[in-house]
């Protein structure tokens, strides 16, 4: 892996079972031609072995000459037949010389004869062919020169992403002698396992996956947080530089950061639905309640709208509406209270620790969980204030309509009192005009019987007004009875949101 599996990053994978390390991929030509890219490029120590130098050439004996220089301090060579850079391969190096076999071959010899070991390998790392005889071809003549093992990874030049061709790895390992590594997309130790049951290879090569996973080797699914420990101590203890250092721990961290993204992340940056639907419940109740407040529409004007042949449809489910949407807010309510108390809680597990920025979501979740408990609390509080702000408007025009009544009947009553005193004085008047006993029998008797229907009717008057002011004292009297209960349940509501804010503030 250029620039990345370097002494430090060798010695971590190494503590996690990894079996074989191989260095950056080294230009043969300029580590021969500079010292101070030998003391850049390749460094090594006691326990970095079994090692294997990789290089990048494209000249049969720059790449034995190289092999010769670091032979002492390493177990073999590799040539790299599979970086498909642009710049490698314009340069002639890398994947072009799949395509220069022989070449290949003429290599691979001349380290086999110039390097003194005989236990020294001489390796090489290939790409497949579109045909895949090529391929074949090219690592027989490598097995003739004496190859030590090829590493074969299962895509194209021009493939990147698409899946391995793990049949065309397999063909290779059935064509050779000599042992074959596979590599590409091994992310896990079960895609090992599965690779080889796939092309029954001799071993498999992971590059990508380790940068993920150091510890993929020894069984870790993801980067354990020892790992990362691992990591730091060894970076401080062998001076790696910053750049080298943080690339390989982003690296690490970008699995458990999705993780973590995908916990945190999304809640605090959108409202549930069923929150969403509660807070536009809660806007719809507050628009209804000011409606309903409007000074310039009267309670009579709202009653004979309650009266239209649409709401009395609706009235026939309004309790079961009612009772529903309590239960459905209360629900949520205590669900929102179980949220607050959960995020209140001040203890954090030890991945918070080493994950920052998990303070933040923890405080977006509590923020989160108190605005639900806000808004759940004041939709139920609204909700009853609703209903009863409907009951009190019905009962006032109730109580309008019969104080109109009332006030008919006594302007009807004076107009008819009016009307008897005026009969009173003609009567008086005529009395006075009469002549003679008869006439004056005949008034009084006249007289006599028009008392007696006026006290008939001033009796009737009495009692129908004595029946409507019994009726208005009824209705004034449940007026202010409902008007204590109003009283008293918002007195409740309020104490009960001061003890919640309370326990919030303790828990905080």
């Amino acid at each position: 892996m250029v620039r990345y599996s370097k002494l430090a990053f060798r010695s971590l994978v190494r503590k996690y079972s990894c079996d074989i390390c191989f260095t950056p991929m080294i230009v043969a030509a300029d580590f021969m031609r500079s010292v101070k890219a030998r003391d850049s490029e390749f460094t090594t120590n006691e326990g970095d072995r079994p090692l294997i130098v990789q290089f990048a050439a494209h000249d049969a004996q720059t790449l034995a000459d190289a092999a010769c220089v670091v032979a002492p301090f390493s177990d073999g060579v590799d040539l790299n037949c599979g970086c498909p850079q642009r710049w490698a391969m314009s340069a002639g190096y890398g994947a072009c010389l799949i395509n220069k076999p022989e070449l290949v071959k003429d290599m691979v010899r001349h380290v086999r004869n110039q390097v003194d070991n005989p236990n020294y390998t001489a390796s090489i790392k290939i790409r497949i062919h579109k045909d895949l005889r090529q391929t074949v071809d090219l690592c027989q003549k490598a097995e003739s020169a004496g190859v030590s093992w090829i590493t074969v990874h299962g895509r194209t030049t021009e493939e990147r992403h698409q899946p391995v061709h793990y049949d065309a790895i397999k063909t290779i390992k059935d064509s050779v002698s000599v042992p074959v590594i596979a590599n590409g997309d091994i992310k896990y130790l079960r895609d090992v396992e599965s690779t080889h049951q796939l092309t029954d290879v001799d071993g498999v090569m992971a590059a990508r996956g380790l940068l993920a996973n150091p510890a993929m080797f020894a069984g870790y699914d993801d980067t354990p947080l020892e790992c990362i420990w691992d990591w730091v101590d060894i970076s401080v203890e062998q001076g790696t530089p910053f750049t080298c250092f943080h690339h390989h721990l982003i690296y690490m961290l970008e699995r458990k950061e999705r993780k973590v993204s995908l916990l945190f992340s999304r809640p605090s940056t959108e409202m549930t639905l069923q929150w969403t639907a509660v807070a536009l419940f809660l806007y719809a109740e507050i628009g209804v309640i000011l409606i309903l407040c409007l000074p310039f529409i009267s309670a009579r004007r709202w009653q004979s709208i309650f009266q239209l042949r649409i709401w009395g449809f609706m009235a026939r489910f309004w309790n079961k509406v009612f009772l529903t949407m309590i239960i459905v807010l209360i629900v949520l309510f205590l669900d929102a209270v179980r949220e607050v108390r959960k995020y209140s809680n001040k203890e954090h597990s030890p991945d918070a620790k080493l994950q920052p920025n998990m303070f933040d979501h923890l405080h977006m979740k509590l923020f989160r969980a108190q605005r639900n408990l806000y808004i759940s609390g004041f939709a139920v509080f609204l909700w009853l204030v609703m209903k009863r702000v409907i009951t009190l408007i019905n009962q006032l025009a109730s109580v309008s309509s019969s104080t109109a009544a009332l006030q008919a009947q006594a302007d009807s009553a004076n107009q008819t009192a009016k009307k008897y005193i005026e009969d009173n004085e003609l009567l008086k008047q005529t009395l006075m005009e009469g002549k003679g006993d008869k006439a004056t029998a005949e008034g009084m008797e006249l007289l006599r019987k028009e008392v007696e229907k006026l006290k008939q009717e001033l009796k009737t008057a009495e009692v129908a007004l004595m029946k409507s002011q019994s009726e208005a004292d009824v209705m004034k009297k449940q007026t202010e009875g409902l008007a204590r209960e109003y009283d008293r349940l918002l007195k409740e509501h309020q104490e009960l949101q001061n003890l919640q804010d309370s326990g919030s503030k303790k828990d905080d």
